[in-house]
């Protein structure tokens, strides 16, 4: 908490362009499996869809998301990041990467990969108590699951 706290008090002080947590948390979901309803978004996080509705407001009005017909030829409207909302949601990803560099700057190489696979396994059982599995790439020797667990990526 202490890490997530430093980075976004850190980051309001410099960027008044950077995306609020629920912002973030919407966006990024939408950007790792593409295309979302509101029924989908609040059953993946665990919430009322009438929060959602809110969240998801305040992305369109922004122009961060826009509407779309659902792609698989469902009757629900969904939701899709737009080019200013993935280039908000890349550039808030990268000034959380560079915080948290520079918090395990002196680190070692194999101090950095621990803290990785128990962020990434941190993360796999919170998943598998809530039953709720964040969509990510599975590629060999890509520590996403890591940045996601730290606040950093886009599991958080």
């Amino acid at each position: 908490m202490l890490l997530s706290r430093h980075q976004v008090l850190a980051r309001r002080e410099r960027d008044a362009e950077c995306l609020d947590r629920s912002a973030y948390l919407l966006l990024s979901r939408i950007d790792a499996q593409g295309p979302m309803s509101i029924g989908q978004l609040a059953e993946a996080f665990g919430l009322d869809t009438s929060t959602v509705n809110r969240q998801t407001a305040a992305l369109l009005r922004c122009a961060l998301a826009e509407r779309v017909a659902d792609p698989d030829g469902g009757m629900a409207r969904k939701l899709r990041i737009t080019a200013e909302g993935a280039r908000r949601l890349h550039g808030d990803r990268e000034v959380n990467r560079s915080c948290l560099a520079r918090v395990v700057a002196d680190w070692s190489p194999e101090e950095v990969r621990e803290l990785e696979d128990v962020l990434i396994r941190l993360n796999r059982s919170a998943e598998a108590l809530e039953g709720r599995y964040w969509p990510r790439a599975e590629e060999a020797g890509e520590a996403g699951g890591a940045r996601e667990a730290s606040g950093t990526g886009s599991g958080v």
